[in-house]
């Protein structure tokens, strides 16, 4: 049986000489077969459909509001349309999109703020091509809670997690150089993602009783202290603390020994201490449909757990499995969240 959605999602079109159009047209093309939730495209109609000619693809490219998004999305894509500023040439970015690009994730924050989303799906982004044009932010996840704080006027701490069918994970530090993880990791910031970890995973995914597996930072996790003191002096009081709040954290875990599949049966999520530690073993156990999901903002995010892409871009060679993927997730997480309203 179909399940029926109040809303469509917001997905935003990432850097549009990217595959973002690409996947969009091949999930949008399964979406009977598959069951998609409804989404409406936030970006430049002309690109999708300069793509779906490139690509040899037959599909109804249909501009309408969020409103009307789901009265659409049977018989074609619906598109809420932004200008991408320039002619995109699939494979070759230019900063002349960075504006765009930036309004398409603006408008899919504000509608599903608004409660006329029901989530936001972000296709990938070239923070190089940002950059240039003066974004601020490290990348998506941070512009998000900025944009969070700015319609609610309370702080929020995004965290990040990759969530695929055989493991879910979550780095503690993100994009910083793996030298400067030691200095940037503490107890205070180890506890925060968990609880943020442990509130979702309750909230949105159902789970009465999270389980928590941390990862060491060091070989063999410190191995008492005798190949680095971070597992002894940071990791283990912030587990003994999380513990005393409640929260079922086990660790400091040895990260070699923490992802074969007997493993992964202990727990719920692993909480690992740099951005490879928690990405490597999630792409390699399922690189084609695992979903990066930002925990601790106030609406559900989803995105494809790759980039751009801008090699494969309008070549044909493109799989839409992680935007699928996403699109459901975030259907998923947002009529969770919104039963228990």
């Amino acid at each position: 049986m179909a399940i029926s959605f109040s809303r469509p999602l917001a997905l935003s079109q990432g850097d549009p000489a990217g595959v973002g159009p690409d996947i969009t047209l091949l999930a949008w093309m399964r979406r009977r077969e598959l069951g998609l939730p409804p989404f409406v495209f936030i970006g430049d109609p002309d690109v999708l459909a300069l793509r779906a000619k490139l690509l040899g693809l037959t599909v109804a490219i249909r501009e309408t509001d969020c409103a009307n998004a789901n009265d659409v999305f049977a018989d074609a894509l619906p598109v809420l349309p932004i200008a991408a500023g320039i002619g995109v040439v699939a494979g070759e970015p230019h900063v002349a999109t960075a504006k765009a690009t930036i309004a398409a994730i603006e408008t899919a924050v504000s509608l599903t703020i608004s409660g006329e989303a029901l989530g936001v799906v972000t296709n990938p982004i070239a923070k190089s091509v940002l950059y240039e044009s003066g974004f601020p932010f490290p990348g998506h996840t941070e512009f998000l809670a900025d944009l969070a704080a700015r319609a609610t006027g309370q702080a929020a701490m995004p965290v990040m997690m990759l969530a695929g069918p055989k493991l879910r994970t979550i780095p503690v530090t993100i994009h910083i150089p793996l030298k400067d993880v030691p200095q940037a990791l503490t107890a205070e910031l180890i506890v925060e993602t968990c609880r943020i970890a442990d509130a979702d995973l309750r909230r949105r995914f159902g789970i009465e009783q999270p389980r928590l597996a941390i990862a060491g930072l060091n070989p063999h996790a410190g191995e008492d202290g005798t190949i680095g003191k971070e597992d002894e002096a940071i990791i283990k009081p912030a587990i003994q603390f999380l513990r005393s709040e409640g929260i079922n954290a086990i660790g400091p875990l040895p990260a070699d020994t923490m992802f074969h599949d007997e493993a992964r049966a202990r727990y719920d999520v692993a909480i690992c201490m740099y951005h490879d530690q928690a990405l490597i073993p999630a792409k390699a156990l399922g690189f084609d449909d695992s979903v990066n999901v930002t925990l601790g903002l106030p609406f559900v995010r989803t995105s494809p757990d790759h980039g751009t892409a801008f090699g494969i871009a309008g070549k044909g060679l493109a799989r839409e499995g992680s935007l699928v993927a996403a699109l459901k997730l975030a259907g998923h997480l947002g009529r969770t969240v919104e039963g228990r309203l």
